[in-house]
């Protein structure tokens, strides 16, 4: 290890002990204390049933309907979709960390091999309206954690789109059609990319920025969630009355 790495992770070590003094471990789906290593606490680990191995969409060699590989941790339900909803309409930023762990272990079980780390952009007007992309926070999580490079900026929303969640099956497709492009193409050009997003459902939103990708020179793409949601918008209208920033 170069001396420039072992001070990195000297100061990454330090970061993050300084944020668990700040502020200790807690459960994504109800902020119980917990260990360090945990992600959720016992009542809510009960309800999150994650993807055994070769079960459908829980391993990399399996097709989503949206053209590509896609890898997720679970179903979107119990605890996995409480931490999801807290996280990306309740202010949360935190819960990219423990989030993050979920899709880290989705991707080892699955053998995961890319060499870049792509999240799904948000435009720029909901981005100014949330605060945040909760997509660019999983993968800057997943980037470490699988020591590939991050490319926050590959991709661009070049219109904006009306709410996924919102619309029904057989408009999202239409929705999305052309609303991404690659920023920088020498980024992805000849690279295996994940494509990172916290939900997949109908997978529309996925290929959109898929295509972007391929066109633009990646070598290949799969998808990496912390969930999918089969019944679509019905399930993530579930969410507090304040998420409407979507």
């Amino acid at each position: 290890m170069s001396l420039s790495s072992a001070l990195a992770a000297a100061v990454r070590s330090l970061v993050a002990a300084a944020a668990r003094t700040l502020s200790p471990p807690a459960c994504a789906g109800c902020d119980t204390p917990i260990a360090d290593a945990s992600v959720f606490c016992a009542d809510c680990a009960r309800t999150s049933v994650p993807y055994a191995e070769g079960a459908p969409r829980g391993g990399a060699g399996t097709r989503a309907a949206a053209g590509a590989p896609l890898v997720a941790f679970a179903p979107f339900g119990g605890a996995v979709a409480e931490g999801i909803r807290r996280f990306k309409y309740g202010d949360r930023p935190d819960l990219a960390r423990p989030l993050g762990r979920l899709m880290l272990c989705a991707a080892r079980d699955a053998e995961l091999r890319v060499d870049l780390v792509v999240p799904v952009p948000l435009h720029p007007r909901r981005l100014a309206e949330r605060g945040y992309n909760q997509a660019a926070l999983l993968a800057a999580h997943v980037a470490d954690g699988l020591a590939v490079s991050f490319a926050p900026r590959a991709l661009r929303r070049v219109r904006p789109t009306a709410q996924q969640a919102q619309l029904p099956r057989d408009l999202r497709l239409q929705n999305v059609a052309g609303a991404f492009r690659a920023h920088a193409p020498e980024r992805v050009q000849r690279r295996r990319v994940a494509l990172i997003d916290d939900v997949a459902t109908t997978g529309a939103t996925l290929a959109a920025c898929r295509d972007a990708l391929l066109g633009a020179g990646a070598a290949s793409v799969t998808y990496l969630v912390v969930a999918t949601a089969e019944s679509g918008a019905d399930e993530l209208r579930s969410s507090p009355p304040s998420a409407h920033r979507t």
